[in-house]
């Protein structure tokens, strides 16, 4: 087996003991036994447990960041911008422990930020259209921190007793507070200056040949 092979094995086992039994499970020891390595030969491909960690990160969130890119995009931002938040919602909940690691505060793994870049994107695209009326990067942090928040508070509660309403309401809020109603007219050339229009009148007074 190469050794890129066994880095993946390695990180393949993360993932299913992570999915399987939760972020306690992920120990180097525990890794390595379900991988049929000895715990010191996982030291030769990663750091610690943290590199393990967001290795797993990566290799879990990789669909979900292709699926949230612009490959597919609607053609209208702010549906781009919904469905990317509604994802988001689903990934959470179908990968609860690893969305824990994702938001770990002080701890910044390269997938959240893969995750993050694409929200950017979007919101960027949404601004073009006139429809942003809070400046870029406050969006950004609305529109992370509640989808963030909604899908910690639905994990916190039973799945049989999850209200997926929430998310849809959290959306709601969020858009009010960030969107237009509608998309900013055509503002059409700035007006001109006293000075310019001076010139332009000198301009037109002159006699042509």
């Amino acid at each position: 087996m190469s050794r890129t092979e066994t880095r993946e094995k390695i990180v393949e086992t993360a993932a299913r003991l992570l999915q399987e039994h939760g972020a306690a499970a992920v120990t180097v020891r525990a890794v390595a036994q379900a991988a049929g390595l000895q715990a010191p030969a996982l030291y030769r491909f990663f750091e610690d447990k943290d590199a393990l960690l967001d290795a797993v990160a990566e290799y879990v969130f990789t669909t979900y960041v292709a699926a949230k890119s612009d490959t597919a995009g609607t053609g209208d931002p702010v549906a781009d911008l919904r469905a990317g938040w509604d994802a988001h919602i689903g990934f959470g909940l179908a990968n609860a422990a690893l969305f824990g690691l994702l938001v770990v505060p002080g701890r910044v793994s390269p997938a959240a930020e893969a995750g993050l870049a694409v929200l950017r994107g979007r919101i960027h695209r949404v601004a073009e259209t006139g429809r942003l009326r809070v400046p870029e990067p406050l969006a950004v942090e609305l529109v992370h921190a509640a989808g963030t928040g909604t899908v910690l508070t639905l994990l916190a509660a039973p799945p049989a007793s999850r209200d997926l309403g929430l998310a849809d309401a959290m959306w709601e809020a969020v858009t009010h507070r960030i969107l237009t109603g509608d998309p900013a007219p055509d503002a059409g050339p700035a007006p001109l200056t006293d000075a310019e229009r001076a010139l332009l009148a000198e301009w037109l007074a002159r006699p042509r040949r």
